[in-house]
């Protein structure tokens, strides 16, 4: 089965909801991954903090830089992530919807590059 990243979108300096709709986001999400494992989709999953919370390492001219926060300029930043089996594209979209529904986020599905052959 091929494997495919679930994105959680989260957008800067959005409002929060209520923390009895966070609560039931939680609860939900718990669901979810309840369900991903017990039919043999799940491979991994994690929250991540907010963006500000990053450090980017790069090369430049030659040398190590770290900086603080994202590099891209952006409103949106991941918020965190599923990594799943699916047999197809299709599949996987199926997952995200549930996903979405559960998280109440945007969620991308981007396939892994497939391994190079030994």
């Amino acid at each position: 089965m091929k494997q495919y990243l679930l994105s959680v979108h989260m957008v800067e300096g959005a409002e929060m909801p209520p923390p009895e709709t966070v609560e039931r986001m939680y609860a939900d999400v718990d669901q979810y991954n309840a369900r991903l494992q017990a039919e043999g989709a799940w491979v991994f999953a994690g929250g991540l903090h907010p963006a500000d919370t990053a450090t980017v390492v790069r090369m430049q001219d030659g040398e190590l830089l770290t900086t603080d926060g994202p590099f891209a300029e952006t409103k949106e930043h991941l918020g965190g992530f599923w990594v799943i089996k699916a047999p197809d594209l299709d599949a996987a979209l199926a997952w995200a919807a549930d996903a979405t529904k559960a998280c109440g986020a945007p969620v991308e599905v981007r396939p892994f590059q497939d391994e190079a052959a030994d």
